[in-house]
């Protein structure tokens, strides 16, 4: 099954820009469930759902159903200028998934977009200027987002100066700090304490921006006190807590979202990704007392909350809702991590399996305990010859990020952990 491409001859691609950064050069023409179909014929089982944003796998009818019947009634109409029913029918939809008491929505297109919103909103809320983010944080790629952004150098390396106003605390980590979880929660919790001594006083700190599970920067669940010691943090200085759940939220760790394990509720969610099944959509959830502390006309945008979009949201909470999607990522997540387990019996390199429902990591290090990032790399080339997709996070990229659709069933899970300990064999033998 090696180079399951090269036969067939590549398209030009040289006038798309080279910026993106890929494995692989794949060209596929569909996607169906928890598969692509490329241009040559060949089948791939894709556990990387773009990135977490195919949580009802591709293509799903329902939500195909309703963007082919909204995109014949109304395409677009901009939010300032009326107000479309496709976005009312997703408020109904949200309100009966996000934790309460967060009963307002803004829309945007991107969970970058989203993000520089939740920093506006805690701004121009708390008339306070800094942010507080963690290391290991992916927040987005614009110029704000990239200044919170820590989870690699090759995300901001050559833009600087960046935005001003963001300070750095240590995430929970056991693994990398080589803790168990109660000594790394203690040392970052004091860690951050000193920070609000240190370098950001509360009184000038607008809002603890978190991901429940660090996403890009290696799929990390944090101890159980973390989310709790944040709320509690920020109740007592008045810093705003903004939950991005743009990974982690729509059902990717068996909840609707990630906070939901812990019982926290954040003053601001951030939502995008698996939202919509595809189609671009974000958004920020917060009660609305604290909505209204934006200034009308400080915050927009053209295309955000697209009708389409929303028609494909409505329609992708309601297949999670109604065909169980929540509760069998939660159980797949469990198969998923005992067969992850299982192999790492016999291939000592995978140092940690960790997460929650399905979004699972497996972390490599050599036999000095260093991230080992070649190994990870050449597993995920090599699954990918298997016919299987996979993508390495971490700011080593050492980890290898499982992020199957939220439809996948056990022989699905079995055939992909078949194929991955395959790709491990194969590359350990090199």
């Amino acid at each position: 099954m090696a180079n399951r491409e090269a036969q067939v001859a590549q398209p030009d691609l040289s006038h798309l820009s080279p910026v993106w950064s890929r494995t692989w050069t794949l060209i596929v023409e569909r996607g169906e469930g928890a598969y692509l179909y490329s241009s040559a014929g060949q089948q791939y089982l894709d556990f990387t759902c773009g990135i977490g944003v195919t949580n009802t796998g591709h293509a799903h009818p329902r939500v195909v159903q309703a963007v082919q019947e909204q995109a014949a009634r109304l395409l677009h109409g901009q939010a300032n200028i009326v107000i479309h029913t496709a976005m009312l029918h997703l408020v109904d939809e949200l309100l009966r998934v996000v934790p309460a008491p967060l009963d307002t929505f803004f829309f945007s297109n991107s969970g970058a977009e989203a993000v520089e919103g939740a920093v506006k909103l805690a701004r121009a809320a708390t008339h306070r200027p800094n942010v507080i983010v963690f290391q290991g944080s992916f927040h987005g790629r614009t110029n704000a987002t990239m200044a919170m952004t820590t989870s690699k150098t090759i995300y901001r390396a050559g833009y600087q100066p960046l935005a001003a106003g963001v300070f750095v605390a240590p995430y929970p980590y056991p693994y990398r700090f080589g803790w168990d979880e109660e000594t790394t929660l203690r040392f970052c919790l004091r860690e951050l304490k000193l920070l609000l001594k240190s370098q950001t006083a509360p009184e000038e700190t607008a809002a603890i921006v978190v991901e429940p599970v660090l996403g890009e920067g290696g799929y990390v669940v944090p101890p159980d006190g973390f989310l709790p010691a944040l709320r509690e943090l920020c109740d007592h200085y008045g810093i705003l807590l903004v939950a991005d759940e743009v990974q982690s939220g729509f059902g990717r760790t068996g909840r609707w979202f990630a906070v939901e394990h812990t019982g926290v509720v954040p003053d601001i969610l951030v939502m995008a990704k698996g939202i919509a099944s595809g189609l671009p959509l974000s958004g920020l959830a917060a009660r609305r007392a604290l909505m209204e502390r934006w200034a009308p006309g400080s915050h927009g945008g053209t295309y955000g909350g697209n009708a389409v979009a929303c028609a494909a949201a409505v329609a992708t909470i309601q297949v999670m809702r109604e065909e169980h999607l929540i509760e069998n990522a939660a159980e797949m997540g469990q198969v998923l991590m005992a067969g992850l387990r299982q192999i790492q019996e016999e291939h000592p390199e995978i140092g940690e399996v960790r997460g929650r429902g399905l979004m699972l990591a497996t972390e490599f290090t050599d036999s000095s305990g260093e991230p080992w990032t070649d190994r990870a790399r050449a597993v995920v080339r090599a699954a990918f010859d298997e016919g299987l997709l996979l993508l390495t996070c971490g700011s080593y990229d050492n980890v290898i990020r499982w992020i199957p659709p939220l439809i996948v069933n056990t022989a699905q899970i079995r055939d992909g952990l078949q194929r991955f300990q395959r790709a491990l064999v194969r590359t350990g033998e090199r």
